[in-house]
């Protein structure tokens, strides 16, 4: 039975910024070659690039703090919601995107999602 896996892209900077528009190009035809060969396989739920501005929020006894993303350091710049049979499948899709080919600093960190509450017995709600 397939599992649920998150896959969150980080790239230090605007690690494309120096790519030529031909570059880019190529970039995002590749990535939408990706893409479609995970839809096909039935093992995308769902894509997002993510634009690099946006706000780091967190909580202390005197209140809430707000502090922007600072896009120069490393950053999750998008996400893959995917199906895998074990963790070692994941990394080999994770491995496969085209990210790797045209940013020497990504990273794509994979991790499973949590389905069920051990304790309580409690369903996450499924994607639709």
């Amino acid at each position: 039975m397939k599992q649920e896996f998150m896959l969150y892209i980080r790239n230090e900077g605007d690690a494309k910024a120096a790519m030529t528009a031909a570059q880019h190009l190529e970039f995002v035809k590749k990535c939408e070659v990706y893409i479609k060969r995970l839809q096909e396989a039935d093992q995308l739920i769902a894509a997002q690039p993510l634009l690099h501005s946006g706000w780091l929020l967190s909580k202390s006894k005197t209140g809430w703090k707000s502090t922007a993303i600072d896009p120069a350091k490393e950053i999750q710049v998008g996400y893959y919601h995917i199906r895998a049979y074990d963790l070692e499948e994941a990394i080999a899709i994770a491995k496969d995107n085209p990210e790797f080919e045209y940013v020497p600093s990504a990273t794509i960190e994979v991790r499973p999602v949590k389905i069920k509450e051990e304790e309580t017995g409690f369903e996450y709600p499924e994607n639709e």
